[in-house]
C-alpha cells in the first residue's frame, strides 16, 4: 500500500502538529510505505538530510523507513497536477490550513487541527470535500469549531499521543522539586502560549505569598518564533526566580517534566474563546506531557485543556488570575494532595498513549476498507 501524508506547515515547523504527523507516519507503517510530501527544494541530499536530524532531534528517536516525496501541493500548480499526483496513493492523508483541495487517491483522510472560524463552505469547496472519505480533527473543541463555522460533518476525533510509560519511568527515577514549568514556542500571533501572562502571574504570587511560594521557581522552556516577544518575556521576568530556557535537548526536557511539581499553561488568556477559537489551545500535548510525568496541572479553563484534564482533574482548571493563584498556593501548601492529584494526573495522561492512538487508527483503516 503507498501512503502519502501532506501538511502545508512539514517541513518548517516543529510543534504538535509535526510530532501528530509522524507520529501518524509511523503507525501508517505497518500498512505499507508511507511518503511524507515536501517542495521541490526540499529533495536534494543534503536538505533531506538535515530535515530527518531536525525532526529526529525534535521527536528525541529515530525515524527510519520513511520516505519524501516532491509535491505540487507546495508551489503553483494546476487542478490536473494536484488530481494526478493524489491519484498515486492508496490512502492520502492530509492536513489542511482552512483551505481545501481535491483528490483522487483510492483512499483519504482530511486531519482538521486548528479550529478555525471561518464561513462555511463554498459550493466549490464542498464538491471538493467529497473528494474526501474521512474527516478527523485533534480535540472535540476543533470538532465543535469545524462543524458550526465550516458546515462540515466530522467523522471522528483523533486526539494526538504521549508515549505515557516513556515519561512515567523517568518520572518514577527523579525526585519532584519547586518548579512550576510550562513548554511552549515563544510567539505573539494566533494561538500564543502566553508565557507573558505566566510571568506576570508568577510575580504577583510571589508578591503576594512570599511565605508560600519561598524556593519555587517558574521554568519556562520553548523555541523562539518572535524575538521581540521572547525579549519582552525575558524583560518581565528579570530580578525573578524565572528560568527560560529556549535551546533544549528532548532528553534535557524530559528532565525538566521529571523535575516539575505542577504544570502551568495560560493560551487563549484574556481573548474570547467564541470569537476566536483558533487563538485557544486546540488540544495540548505539554499539558499531557506533563501529567504523565507527575506534574499537576493548572491550566486555563479554554480550547482543547478541559478535554485533557477530563472530569476527574476539572477542579484544576482555571477562568482568570485570582483563580489560577489560590489553586497554586493551595498545592504549594498541601504536598500530601499534590502528590495525590499527580497520581490522578497520571492515570488521566493514559487516555493518550500510544495504544489509544493506534486503536483509533486502526479503527480508521478498517472504516475506510484498507484492513
Amino acid at each position: 500500500m503507498k501512503i502519502g501524508l501532506y501538511s502545508p506547515y512539514f517541513p518548517k515547523h516543529l510543534g504538535g502538529g509535526e510530532k501528530y504527523l509522524l507520529d501518524v507516519a509511523q503507525v501508517l507503517q505497518q500498512y505499507g510505505q508511507v511518503y511524507l510530501a515536501t517542495g521541490s527544494q526540499s529533495l536534494s541530499p543534503t536538505n533531506t538530510k538535515k530535515i530527518w536530524q531536525k525532526y529526529e532531534r525534535f521527536m528525541g528517536k529515530k525515524l527510519t523507513g520513511l520516505e519524501l516525496i516532491q509535491s505540487p501541493l507546495f508551489e503553483q500548480s494546476s487542478l490536473n497536477d494536484r488530481l494526478s499526483w493524489s491519484k498515486q496513493f492508496d490512502l492520502l492523508y492530509a492536513f489542511t490550513d482552512g483551505s481545501l483541495f481535491a483528490n483522487l487517491a483510492k483512499k483519504s483522510v482530511l486531519h482538521i487541527q486548528t479550529p478555525l472560524k471561518r464561513a462555511p463552505l463554498s459550493f466549490a469547496e464542498k464538491l471538493k470535500s467529497l473528494t474526501w472519505n474521512f474527516v478527523n480533527t485533534n480535540s472535540d473543541f476543533t470538532r465543535r469549531v469545524v462543524e458550526k463555522h465550516w458546515h462540515l460533518p466530522v467523522s471522528a476525533v483523533h486526539y494526538p499521543m504521549v508515549d505515557v510509560a516513556q515519561f512515567e519511568k523517568l518520572a518514577a527515577g527523579a525526585k519532584k522539586q519547586k518548579v512550576i514549568l510550562h513548554v511552549g514556542r515563544f510567539f505573539r500571533q494566533l494561538h500564543s502560549k502566553r508565557q507573558d501572562a505566566l510571568v506576570k502571574f508568577f510575580r504577583e504570587l510571589i508578591k503576594k505569598h512570599p511565605k508560600e511560594s519561598k524556593g519555587w521557581q517558574l521554568v519556562l522552556i520553548g523555541s523562539v518564533e518572535d524575538e521581540n516577544y521572547a525579549k519582552e518575556v525575558a524583560k518581565l521576568a528579570k530580578g525573578r526566580p524565572i528560568k527560560i530556557i529556549h535551546q533544549v535537548s528532548r532528553a534535557e526536557l524530559n528532565k525538566w517534566y521529571a523535575k516539575a511539581s505542577i504544570y502551568w499553561h495560560a493560551t487563549g488568556f484574556g481573548v474570547d474563546q467564541t470569537q476566536y477559537p483558533e487563538k485557544m489551545e486546540h488540544f495540548g500535548i505539554s499539558t499531557v506531557e506533563a501529567m504523565a510525568s507527575g506534574a499537576v496541572p493548572v491550566v486555563i479553563n479554554q480550547g482543547g485543556q478541559p478535554e485533557v484534564l477530563g472530569a476527574e482533574l476539572q477542579e484544576l482548571l482555571w477562568n482568570d488570575q485570582s483563580d489560577c493563584l489560590a489553586k497554586t498556593v493551595m498545592l504549594m501548601n498541601n504536598k500530601e494532595q499534590r502528590q495525590e492529584l499527580a497520581r490522578q494526573a497520571q492515570v488521566r495522561a493514559q487516555q493518550f498513549s500510544p495504544e489509544q492512538f493506534e486503536n483509533q487508527l486502526r479503527t480508521m483503516m478498517q472504516k475506510l476498507e484498507l484492513i
